[in-house]
């Protein structure tokens, strides 16, 4: 088996453009993936097209670690997100073509299922003002859709510190979502990487009575060193990783003890096998894996797919429920949240297919999303 040819397939949203791609090979079974990036949708585009015609074409698609040794090798420069990205989306694809070819769901071909379901978490769905009130009651329609956990990022656009006005609106945030809540539902806080190391302390500080699971990128992630300096000083679990890349990277941030749950992103990072390396390396330091995606349905898929057989998985971020109702009308057999979690998937490869005739219907969209900005939480993105 050979693949004969890969095609790009772009789903217009309101903050976002997902790119899926299609897989082709000579035998007809087709793989599909993702290389979904906000704001780097262009780039993606153009390395996918230069990695095909380098790598891809004429490959076997059973090939996987040779494939993608060499889109990540032999064009020198390597890594980066945009780069990544397109290696993970047709690594996923490929999984999907062998799961096809063997009759098999992709999670068996890696292991086997290592649990009965898998918990999500929700997210995206804050797209308000920030008022407590406000937050408050979307929090309780996201308990009505069955989940026990959540994430928000109650700090606006600030930035290293916060104005004393502006950290006392954050924290009544999550406040108003905890009573809103009850003690039993997990929350989740979102730094987006905004603070300053003493600044993030001060906010564990003030946040800690709200018994959150995890503070998520409380630092910018390029200083690990600060990083694992806020750990030590804090009594909330640190979460970091959607912005690492690869094994290569996270060996650096295990080395330093800078966190306790890693959230790489499995259409960013590398792809399954990546992943499953990366988890390997989290196991080794007891660390758990909580799979960052802020993505579109064909991550979503690939994520459980990799939470069934990975032993040190916590839960899976998903944003699909509260994304347009078109995102998972685009992509038929994607997995549904149901009462807190996923089902196992039982169809060969990623189970899942693409409905191009909808995606045609809603094409690209020209636009920025930018989270320095007020008012970005409602996630509308700026056309350019």
């Amino acid at each position: 088996m050979k693949i004969k040819d890969v095609k790009p397939f772009v789903l217009g949203t309101s903050w976002r453009n997902i790119i899926f791609i299609k897989v082709y090979t000579d035998e007809g079974i087709t793989g599909i993936g993702e290389a979904t990036i906000q704001n780097r949708e262009e780039g993606v585009l153009g390395f996918l097209d230069g990695a095909v015609r380098r790598h891809v074409i004429g490959s076997d698609p059973f090939n996987i670690e040779d494939l993608w040794l060499r889109m990540y090798r032999n064009d020198f420069w390597r890594g980066g997100v945009i780069a990544t990205t397109v290696m993970s989306a047709v690594e996923i694809a490929c999984w999907d073509i062998v799961g096809k070819t063997v009759g098999q769901p992709v999670y068996k071909l890696l292991g086997g299922r290592c649990r009965e379901k898998i918990k999500a978490y929700a997210n995206g769905w804050y797209k308000a003002e920030r008022t407590p009130e406000q937050f408050a009651e979307l929090a309780k329609t996201v308990i009505a859709r069955g989940y026990r956990a959540l994430k928000v990022d109650p700090f606006g656009d600030g930035s290293y510190e916060l104005e004393r006005a502006e950290k006392l609106r954050s924290i009544a945030l999550v406040e108003a979502i905890r009573d809103a809540v009850g003690p039993d539902v997990d929350i989740y806080i979102e730094g987006h990487g905004r603070f300053s190391p003493a600044t993030a302390i001060d906010l564990a500080i003030d946040l800690e009575k709200f018994k959150p699971g995890w503070f998520e990128e409380p630092i910018p992630p390029e200083d690990m060193l600060s990083l694992a300096y806020v750990r030590s000083k804090i009594n909330i679990p640190v979460a970091t990783g959607e912005r690492y890349f690869t094994h290569y990277e996270f060996s650096k941030l295990f080395e330093m003890r800078a966190a306790d749950i890693i959230q790489p992103d499995i259409i960013h990072a590398g792809g399954l096998l990546e992943l499953k390396k990366i988890a390997a390396m989290a196991d080794a330091h007891f660390t758990v894996m909580a799979p960052h995606n802020s993505n579109g349905p064909v991550c979503t898929a690939a994520s459980v797919h990799f939470a069934a057989c990975t032993t040190n998985f916590k839960i899976q971020e998903c944003f699909d429920d509260f994304s347009e109702p078109w995102v998972k009308e685009a992509v038929p057999g994607v997995p549904e949240v149901k009462d807190g979690y996923f089902d196992l998937p039982d169809r060969p490869g990623l189970g899942i297919e693409l409905n191009e005739d909808l995606i045609n219907e809603h094409p690209y969209r020209p636009g920025f999303m930018n989270i320095w900005e007020k008012g970005w939480q409602k996630r509308e993105s700026h056309k350019t």
